[in-house]
């Protein structure tokens, strides 16, 4: 029965080493791989241009004046002279105080004032008769010299008396307690009724100016510090207008309600002391506020113009990676020896602030470099990359890739 298969297993012996000698002649021959296509990016020409330096900034409205109104004499409120939330004018009647018994006092003083003129009169004429009968020996030096100081003692009542009918008259007027300041006036917090003492502590109602109004922002010291010492080395101009524009609370810009355009305020000046707690310096604005839009305690954005460079270098953000120590880096082309490719060089960048939607670098970067913009995860550093200039239609390259 062995020999009866031997033949079978010498057949398929030879037909395995038969496949065998196919399989290793296939692996001796030698296929070249595809080629590998060099990835595309896209570039722009790093340029350096005059740019206006901005910054956002957060802020709060204040009004130009703010006057509480409280009354100088007590006594009960008869009448509130004015409608809640109009504007007044600086001096007109508010309200209304009982003025029954100032006018009382005032008409007493003023009936002391007529009897001490009276009694001056009588005096003068004592004083002057005793003065002449004392030059003839007539009357004695001690009469004399006290009708003389009769007639000043009455000269003095008359004096006190004045004072006191001026004092009356004040008080009798401050019955009508009137607007210090002009500008809109809030809500009353008294009603006709109640018993006011004089500069009691709660205030009868707040008047408010707000056309003009102030805008107080705060920045920090560190950067007051450095913009200032920019200006000093000459690497910052200064602007030639101090501008200042605002951002509601809603996002809209702050523009005027006729024409559109946005409204520039003025800048006054900066605090000359530091908050221990914050760490900030308030600086404050003036804004035309016409429609009276801007109101006290509103929240705002301001954004202020620092400075200008007349060569700095602004870059897209997205063309900005971090290496491995997360330091801002980007990528350059540098020319190749393969004719129509480049060489992608990562390169360090400082970068000074965020501006328009742009990062403004302040080294690393010189005017006339080849600066990837779109295609960043498919290079590596000294690859040979496929560049064309960034166009708008271009600008997925990238991420298609």
């Amino acid at each position: 029965m062995t020999r009866k298969f031997a033949p079978r297993w010498k057949a398929m012996l030879a037909w395995m080493g038969c496949l065998l000698c196919t399989c290793l002649a296939a692996c001796d021959s030698t296929t070249p791989p595809p080629p590998v296509t060099p990835p595309a990016v896209l570039y722009q020409v790093v340029k350096a241009g005059p740019v206006t330096i901005t910054r956002e900034v957060p802020g709060r409205v204040a009004p130009l004046r703010m006057a509480e109104v409280r009354p100088q004499v007590g006594g009960i409120l008869q009448k509130r002279l004015f409608e809640e939330g109009m504007t007044v004018q600086a001096g007109q009647t508010l309200y209304a105080i009982d003025p029954a018994p100032y006018r009382a006092a005032r008409d007493n003083a003023r009936a002391n004032l007529a009897k001490a003129r009276a009694r001056e009169d009588a005096a003068r004429r004592h004083m002057e008769r005793c003065v002449l009968l004392a030059q003839s020996n007539a009357v004695r030096k001690q009469e004399r010299d006290d009708a003389i100081a009769a007639y000043k003692q009455v000269q003095a009542e008359i004096d006190a008396c004045e004072e006191l009918l001026a004092t009356a008259e004040i008080n009798l007027g401050y019955t009508e307690v009137k607007a210090p300041v002009g500008g809109r006036i809030g809500r009353s917090h008294v009603t006709e009724g109640a018993l006011l003492t004089p500069n009691q502590a709660q205030v009868l109602a707040v008047i408010r100016q707000l056309d003009p109004i102030y805008i107080d922002v705060t920045q920090s010291s560190a950067e007051l510090v450095t913009l200032r010492q920019a200006f000093a080395s000459g690497s910052l101009q200064r602007p030639d207008i101090a501008r200042v524009r605002l951002t509601l609370e809603n996002g809209s810009p702050y523009v005027n309600p006729r024409s559109g355009a946005p409204v520039d305020g003025e800048l006054l000046f900066s605090e000359i002391a530091t908050d221990p707690e914050t760490g900030t310096v308030t600086i404050r604005a003036r804004f035309a506020n016409a429609d009276g839009l801007l109101l006290p305690g509103m929240y705002v954005r301001a954004f202020l113009v620092e400075g200008k460079l007349d060569r700095a270098i602004c870059i897209p953000q997205r063309s900005v990676g971090r290496d491995m120590r997360n330091r801002p880096q980007v990528y350059v082309l540098e020319p190749s020896a393969t004719p129509g490719l480049f060489t992608a060089q990562p390169r360090s960048v400082i970068i000074e602030r965020d501006h328009a939607g742009q990062w403004l670098v302040r080294e690393g970067l010189k005017e006339g470099d080849l600066l990837v913009v779109e295609g960043l995860l498919n290079i590596r550093p000294g690859q040979k990359v496929q560049g064309a200039p960034f166009t708008t239609e271009k600008a997925a390259v990238g991420q298609e890739g």
